[in-house]
């Protein structure tokens, strides 16, 4: 039985399709049960995909969000359909870490986030990105991310 509070959702518990863009991705949320509390959540995606925006090969990366909720959860596998929704599509590894950011933060208004784009060299430079949205909340540990200087990652 479905309770009420998630009955917004679309994507759980069925078969969904990868969408066609992040921009057509539809990123759901849930409620947050423990909103009085500050901790971390962390989502790693070490086999992010998009392509080059000039060439149209794959580009990849190591990805890491973490993130201090306040009232939202961001919904598991809508956050998967939309970061495998960057599969085709053409952007700058800045620009595409840049909006998988300004996407949770628009649809989960977090006390805190931050996110880092660890790519995976092409012409023999690695490119990492990385953001936050200011600093992080005070009494609240966050982990290092866990990903080494580029030194043949893996």
């Amino acid at each position: 039985m479905t309770e009420e509070r998630f009955s917004s959702l679309t994507q759980l518990g069925g078969s969904t399709e990868l969408p066609a863009s992040p921009e057509t991705a539809r990123l759901e949320r849930v409620p947050n049960a423990r909103a009085s509390m500050d901790y971390v959540v962390r989502f790693t995606c070490p086999e992010f995909t998009s392509l080059c925006p000039m060439t149209g090969q794959p580009d990849f990366a190591h990805l890491t969000i973490d993130y201090v909720p306040d009232q939202w959860l961001v919904e598991s596998k809508s956050l998967k359909l939309f970061l495998g929704s960057f599969r085709n599509h053409g952007s700058f590894h800045e620009d595409c870490t840049l909006m998988v950011a300004a996407r949770l933060v628009e649809t989960l208004a977090p006390r805190w986030l931050r996110i880092g784009g660890y790519w995976y060299p092409r012409g023999g430079i690695p490119i990492d990105v990385f953001w936050q949205t200011g600093p992080v909340p005070e009494g609240v540990w966050i982990p290092d991310q866990g990903v080494p200087p580029y030194r043949g990652r893996g």
